[in-house]
């Protein structure tokens, strides 16, 4: 949109050579409703498989398969799957943004963002308290094991780690006394973690190879980057805690 109907023609002139279709609205009000409208959608319906995720592991249920059932339907039902929490600069913001708006304008509470916001910002701390779950039933405390995490953005094939769950993940770690590694072939070495001045802070930079991978307690994949070998994951890692459903084995627990 635009501010006048001069701006709106000028900024759709230029969008129009970019893109096979613009799609003007009546003011700048709308336009941006709209990207929060689709930014909140989807934080709001993640955080809903987030939860049936924990309920379903809990109950012995399997929340994929539920998933890919429920996918078949060719209508109504738009898929969304679980995962270690979201990032990116729009779903951990956006939303939030957009509550605030509403609190400050409106004196009221948006409670589907804020109820979204606390279901996925602690899915964190749901793969630590999974994979300590997983290391006791191995006779391993947490304390003392070598932990590798695969995966350093917020999504797959991608090298943006803002607000990426794996920080949230390697702090509670490196907290409990793990010895923490990661493996991200797209990030960088500059990202940090929450608190702490210098790039992941006691967390180690390897690559994912075969020594690697059989010297860690436990591997935890949380960006699902395609190039990852996941036969060789497999075939190496002793156990395996797959926040992404991409593995198959004896030694993998899926979130």
């Amino acid at each position: 949109s635009g501010i006048t109907a001069e701006s709106l023609r000028v900024v759709d002139d230029f969008y129009g050579r970019l893109v096979e279709r613009t799609v003007p609205v009546s003011s700048c009000k709308e336009a941006e409703l709209t990207k929060l409208l689709e930014n909140t959608f989807r934080h709001v319906n993640i955080a809903l498989v987030n939860e049936l995720a924990m309920f379903a592991h809990d109950l012995g249920i399997d929340i994929w398969e539920a998933i890919d059932a429920a996918a078949t339907k060719p209508f109504g039902f738009l898929r969304f799957d679980p995962g270690p929490g979201v990032g990116g600069h729009c779903l951990p913001i956006d939303p939030s943004f957009l509550s605030w708006r509403v609190e400050r304008a409106l004196g009221r509470s948006f409670r589907f963002v804020e109820l979204a916001n606390d279901v996925n910002s602690h899915m964190p701390d749901y793969v630590v308290r999974r994979l300590t779950e997983g290391l006791n039933q191995r006779h391993r405390p947490v304390n003392g094991s070598r932990i590798l995490l695969l995966g350093l953005a917020y999504k797959k094939n991608t090298g943006d780690a803002r607000e990426t769950p794996a920080a949230r993940v390697a702090e509670l770690l490196t907290r409990m006394g793990a010895e923490v590694r990661a493996a991200d072939p797209h990030v960088l070495s500059g990202i940090h973690l929450p608190g702490q001045r210098g790039p992941f802070t006691g967390v180690q930079r390897v690559a994912p190879t075969p020594e690697e991978l059989a010297a860690a307690d436990a591997v935890v994949l949380l960006a699902d980057h395609d190039d990852f070998d996941y036969p060789q994951i497999t075939e190496h890692a002793r156990y395996l805690l797959d926040c992404r459903r991409r593995l198959t084995g004896a030694a993998v627990e899926v979130l």
